[in-house]
């Protein structure tokens, strides 16, 4: 999805050349990737591990499966999913960002954890078709260029039956929007420059948020990229919404 010029597309609020944005994409998780878990605890209130334990749990994992855990960050589906897979299974943790993948490769070597992982662009995934059972991507979708391109390979890396589930977030419900706004755009901000000391890439997370699309029209580009039974899961009030889709 791309409503700017040939060659250009959103880095928040701004148009820029796409070569351009996924440089300084690269730059904002470089910036934020040592401070990214305690911001995330900060930003949401600790929410966003309710979210990440509902995807986890509508994804189901059986022992065995293999799962794909794209813009994985600092590991905290794919520890979930692995746990569920078990010995026998096979979670890949990928990121297109040196810096989050090697934080969350310590993580999970910390936690005891030994997984195969992966610097992947999620536009070109280096994994043969039809692989996994399930693929998983929180956080991630919206700072991809071509989202749509990202979404095909999603499908084609993912078994008939495979389900894909996109953790992202959304649109809020309209009453609440002027409250969010405000905390969004100005509050976050304000930790990052004092947490993280980067005001800046928190300014662009939050930007970011509003150039995404929106619960229904995501839920067209996953059908467009030819998954079926595609449902919303609109959580806490839309603020995140969970989309999920199977390839037949």
């Amino acid at each position: 999805m791309n409503d700017t010029g040939p060659g250009t597309t959103h880095f928040g609020f701004e148009t820029v050349d796409e070569a351009a944005k996924a440089e300084r994409v690269a730059d904002v998780f470089h910036s934020v990737a040592r401070r990214y878990d305690v911001m995330n605890d900060v930003m949401s209130g600790g929410l966003h591990r309710a979210w990440k334990a509902f995807t986890v749990g509508r994804a189901a994992v059986r022992t065995g499966a293999r799962v794909l855990d794209i813009a994985g960050g600092t590991g905290d589906l794919a520890r979930a999913l692995a746990r569920r897979a078990g010995p026998t299974g096979e979670v890949w943790l990928t990121d297109i960002n040196e810096s989050m993948l090697a934080a969350g490769r310590d993580r999970l070597l910390d936690d005891g954890l030994t997984l195969p992982t992966a610097l992947a662009d999620a536009e070109q995934l280096p994994f043969p078709d039809a692989y996994f059972d399930r693929v998983t991507v929180a956080f991630g979708l919206r700072n991809m260029t071509h989202k749509d391109r990202a979404l095909a390979e999603m499908h084609r890396v993912l078994k008939p039956g495979g389900k894909l589930l996109v953790l992202e977030f959304s649109k809020i419900w309209r009453p609440l929007a002027a409250v969010y706004d405000a905390y969004s755009l100005k509050v976050l901000p304000w930790f990052g420059a004092r947490i993280a000391n980067d005001a800046d890439s928190y300014r662009y997370l939050a930007e970011s948020i509003r150039m995404h699309p929106d619960q229904a029209t995501l839920a067209a580009m996953l059908e467009t990229a030819g998954f079926a039974r595609v449902r919303i899961f609109n959580l806490t009030a839309g603020v995140v919404a969970l989309h999920e889709g199977v390839r037949l």
